[in-house]
Parts: C-alpha cells; structure tokens; sequence
C-alpha cells in the first residue's frame, strides 16, 4: 500500500502542478483581444479541475491518516493509485490543450509534466491491475 499510496501522491501533486501552469499561462495568453483565461470555456474547465483537486486532497489526507494508523489496505491503496494517477492525466491532458500549440514546446513546464504524466498509470501496477485489486475487494 505504501508504494501505491506514493504514487498517488505524486500523481495529485503533478496534477496541481499543471493546474497551476494552466492558471498562469491562460491569465497571460491573449486570443481575439483577451485573455484566454477570459474566455467561460477556458474557466469553466479550470473551475472542473479545481474541484477535482480539491476532492483529491481531501481523498490523500484520508490515505494518508489510514497509512499511519497501519489500516490501509491494498484495495484502498490501488483506488487511490487509480484515482489520483488518472486525475493527473486528466488536468495535464486539459492544461496542455489550453495552452494550445504552445503546450508542445519544451520551455513551457506543461510539455514535460504532460509526457511524466503518462508513465504514473503503469508503474506500480497499470490503471487496469488497479481495477482488478479494487473489483476483488468488492
């Protein structure tokens, strides 16, 4: 459970991460005379993801509480690898789609937390075995 609940950890925090660049580079970037940030599309997807991040949070302060007390158990540890490894897909995914064509190129952070972000749903068991653990559990 430790090393999936790492994992976990790890995910949420890119997901942050790229949320935060997303934040920044959509306030600073201009399209038809605005901010892109400006645009309800471009809020709205962000509002989404911040309410997501949010539940994550929450979600690792209860692993992690669960991890010290000795009572997380594998089933729990691979839904949160699961959940906060997808999550981190997820937001890296949408911020480099708002970052549009500048999202490829590599002196933006996105670039690179977008490409470390496909790699978390594999090590420490795929999203799939992940599934697998936590349908046993069931």
């Amino acid at each position: 459970p430790q090393e999936r609940l790492q994992i976990a950890i790890s995910g949420q925090a890119g997901a942050q991460r790229a949320f935060d660049e997303a934040v920044k580079f959509t306030k600073d970037r201009k399209a038809f005379r605005q901010t892109v940030f400006d645009f309800q599309n471009t809020r709205f997807t962000l509002a989404n993801l911040k309410a997501k991040l949010q539940a994550g949070w929450a979600h690792l302060d209860w692993c992690t509480a669960r991890h010290l007390q000795g009572e997380l158990t594998a089933a729990e540890a691979s839904a949160a690898k699961l959940f906060h490894t997808e999550l981190q897909w997820e937001v890296c995914d949408a911020a480099l789609q708002l970052h549009g064509g500048a999202g490829y190129m590599n002196e933006y952070p996105i670039a690179r937390l977008w490409r470390d972000a496909r790699v978390q749903r594999i090590y420490g068991g795929t999203s799939e075995i992940m599934k697998e653990v936590v349908a046993r559990s069931l």
